[in-house]
């Protein structure tokens, strides 16, 4: 006879406030489950963690008041602007049931929670993203390009390492110490391509290549937040 799970419970923080004191925020020693949700006051691009400072136009990023900073976990460029991203990190210790030591596969059940939380919030026709990492002409600059394991999808638009168009909904990148996983998801729920062409140095992408990479979600933080937690409770 199977014994249920009793849910396990999150200490939950909400900030507001400046990108690079966020992102240099470290993981504690010793972890408990924990959502840190973020979101900024001012304009930030964020790089990955070994993603060259070069890909920006610092120039041009100054003069749109965009402040860069970088962020510990991988992948491309993430643009933040007030109250159009909801920004979470979601931290476990190796001792957690999710836990796995397969970086490959470590994030799908994430992913699982995510799918779940836009479905709440009428977002259909998604799924979780188990393949390979899926690249195209711009996703080692912008984040939203490209596809790794365990983000979240629209299954309307195709999945193909051949440049095509992807459709990405939540971002999950993720860093990995003794101590456990911070896994860095980040949904727009507004998606404005114009605003990141701008901040790139030559060659950079144009509007139209970045149009359509991301799908939506048309929920408020705090709507996103209580689905989110509740769904993350019972996983």
């Amino acid at each position: 006879m199977s014994i249920a799970r009793p849910p396990i419970e999150w200490v939950e923080h909400v900030s507001r406030g400046d990108a690079a004191a966020f992102h240099a925020r470290q993981m504690p020693d010793e972890l408990t489950p924990t959502v840190w949700w973020f979101e900024v006051d001012r304009p930030a691009v964020v790089l990955g963690s070994a993603q060259p400072a070069n890909h920006l136009d610092l120039d041009a990023c100054r003069k749109a008041g965009v402040e860069v900073v970088r962020r510990r976990s991988g992948g491309g460029a993430v643009l933040l602007e007030p109250d159009d991203v909801t920004w979470v990190d979601v931290l476990i210790p190796t001792i957690h049931h999710r836990w796995t030591n397969d970086v490959t596969t470590s994030a799908w059940w994430l992913g699982d929670v995510w799918r779940q939380t836009i479905a709440d919030l009428g977002v259909v026709d998604t799924a979780v993203h188990k393949g390979r990492m899926v690249t195209t002409a711009w996703s080692s600059l912008v984040c939203f390009a490209g596809i790794g394991g365990g983000e979240v999808v629209a299954t309307s638009r195709p999945e193909s390492g051949d440049g095509g168009s992807v459709s990405k909904i939540v971002g999950i990148s993720q860093r990995r110490t003794r101590s456990g996983a911070r896994f860095q998801c980040a949904l727009y729920r507004r998606w404005r391509p114009e605003h990141h062409v701008r901040l790139f140095a030559a060659p950079a992408p144009l509007v139209a290549d970045l149009r359509d990479v991301v799908t939506t979600v048309e929920a408020t933080s705090a709507e996103i937040r209580a689905s989110f937690i509740t769904r993350l409770a019972s996983s």
